[in-house]
């Protein structure tokens, strides 16, 4: 959990305990207060000493407990600011995996040039709706989240437009071992390959694949996309990181180029996705 999110959770934690200890009718112990709300006595702590992130709804209860209802609004502002940056997965996806997608598309919509990695899965700019819709399905299960899937897959492919429009550059690093991931059936795997190799070649892409073998000037570490030089959004297993800070979009800059140095263009990647391709005969 990164260092900032952390702060600003422990910052919202120190004002819930002032609140507590300032209540109008006198000084709430956590025990009155978790008798009050209904909830056990490890949340009052939990929250208050940043070891737990709030929902809106906690944040609404604790103001109405503490007999300060006003509060709300400026204990939901501070939650959103940093959920700005911290996007859990939790709640994300409590409508399903469309609603992310909407979000990326308009973020993507609005970008001229897009630097991406993936050490695990193919990217979604360049996934078929078969591939697309195993991975959907697999983090489905992992957050045990709504499963609109068709909804999901469909809004990734109007993503994809974007590669057909004028001006635009897709920049996408790809390690090997994405290419051989079994997450989907191997027919399936057999026809994302065959899409890879078809876009290389276009004006509007620039894909990159890291050989197994080639020496690493970095570690391969999670997936990120660049948009513009403003935003980084990174995902973990918890949360996506969007990232507007020019440090940070500076960062993963270096990054980027950085693994871009080990990487095979053109014919040798088209050679790659070939001989990957051709093993998975005999799976």
């Amino acid at each position: 959990m990164s260092t900032d999110f952390q702060q600003a959770r422990q910052a919202l934690g120190l004002r819930l305990r002032e609140l507590r200890l300032s209540a109008p009718e006198g000084r709430l112990t956590g025990t009155r207060l978790a008798q009050r709300l209904g909830w056990p006595h490890s949340k009052i702590y939990k929250l208050e000493n940043g070891q737990q992130t709030a929902t809106s709804k906690d944040l609404r209860a604790w103001a109405e407990g503490v007999g300060q209802p006003d509060v709300f609004d400026e204990l939901d502002a501070r939650l959103k600011g940093f959920e700005s940056h911290i996007r859990s997965w939790r709640r994300q996806l409590a409508a399903g995996h469309r609603p992310v997608q909407d979000s990326w598309n308009l973020e993507v919509g609005r970008s001229r040039a897009i630097y991406a990695w993936e050490e695990s899965v193919v990217p979604g700019m360049l996934q078929t709706a078969d591939y697309a819709h195993h991975i959907f399905l697999r983090y489905a299960d992992l957050h045990g989240s709504v499963r609109d899937t068709d909804a999901a897959v469909r809004a990734r492919m109007r993503r994809q437009e974007w590669l057909y429009e004028a001006g635009r550059k897709f920049h996408a690093l790809v390690w090997e071992p994405a290419l051989h991931a079994l997450i989907c059936p191997s027919s399936v795997l057999a026809g994302q390959l065959d899409r890879l190799a078809g876009v290389i070649g276009m004006d509007t892409v620039e894909l990159g694949i890291i050989p197994l073998g080639s020496s690493l000037k970095i570690p391969p570490a999670n997936g990120f996309w660049i948009l513009d030089n403003r935003l980084v959004i990174a995902e973990d297993w918890h949360a996506e990181l969007w990232l507007d800070d020019a440090e940070s979009v500076a960062t993963y800059l270096q990054v980027w180029n950085t693994l871009q140095e080990s990487a095979v263009h053109g014919v040798d990647a088209q050679n790659l996705i070939s001989t990957v391709r051709r093993t998975l005969r005999s799976r």
